[in-house]
């Protein structure tokens, strides 16, 4: 489910290693050679410490909402829960609400951190646990889907851009690049929106400057602030 319709420009987003600004487009070129390029650094101490394996390079966007986008590189031995974990702490935690990963037809379930939740066991019979290495259920190109919360759903794309070896922490998730928040207007006066409301949202509109956010008639107190994430605007999410 979308917070969000509105045509906008093509989005940019800096790369984590080298801090330079790329559009969404050319960034998987870019990132494709500066991972080289910074992994062929050897002459780091801290990376003579780590160990080396195979890597994961993923591009995630929202679902229908293709201006939130990142891209992260996750260590093979990896699991789901851990991508999950790192899906929910950059993007859409807001209640600990559970989540699911669907690959080539197999669904991935989970609670809060994919535990049992409240100390009940909320993952379908049917459904397989998250406790799986990303190896076992990943390949080049790829795709899949993830979301969160099946009441007031996030839905998320991913899409395995390539394999590489490199140096792993464990198994760190790392962020490669983010896209720029977008800038979205007031669907009142025109100027920059800073909230939104939690019942227009559904309708594509309810996004408001602080002056409109007091005149709105569904109430100030339904608003949540505007934030970098494909879950601006729905449920209790506020970044």
């Amino acid at each position: 489910m979308g917070a969000q319709d509105k045509k906008k420009p093509e989005s940019t987003g800096k790369c984590s290693l080298c801090g330079e600004t790329f559009d969404k487009k050319k960034m998987t070129k870019h990132l494709t050679s500066c991972i080289k390029e910074k992994s062929g650094d050897e002459d780091s101490s801290a990376k003579k410490k780590l160990k080396k394996g195979m890597i994961f390079h993923l591009v995630v966007e929202g679902r229908g909402q293709p201006e939130y986008w990142i891209h992260i590189a996750a260590p093979a031995q990896a699991k789901l829960i851990h991508l999950d974990s790192f899906l929910r702490d950059i993007w859409v935690e807001c209640c600990g609400h559970l989540s699911a990963f669907n690959i080539g037809g197999v669904s991935y379930s989970g609670g809060a951190s994919g535990a049992d939740f409240l100390g009940q066991d909320f993952e379908d019979d049917m459904d397989e646990s998250m406790d799986i290495t990303l190896e076992k259920v990943l390949s080049p190109q790829i795709k899949f889907l993830y979301e969160y919360d099946f009441g007031t759903t996030t839905e998320l794309t991913l899409k395995v851009v390539s394999v590489y070896e490199g140096h792993v922490k464990g198994e760190e998730i790392q962020l490669l690049a983010r896209n720029d928040s977008p800038v979205i207007m007031c669907d009142s006066c025109g100027k920059v929106a800073v909230q939104i409301c939690t019942e227009c949202v559904y309708n594509g509109e309810g996004w408001l400057c602080d002056v409109c956010a007091l005149k709105h008639e569904c109430g100030e107190e339904v608003c949540l602030p505007v934030v970098n994430s494909p879950r601006v605007g729905m449920c209790g999410y506020s970044g």
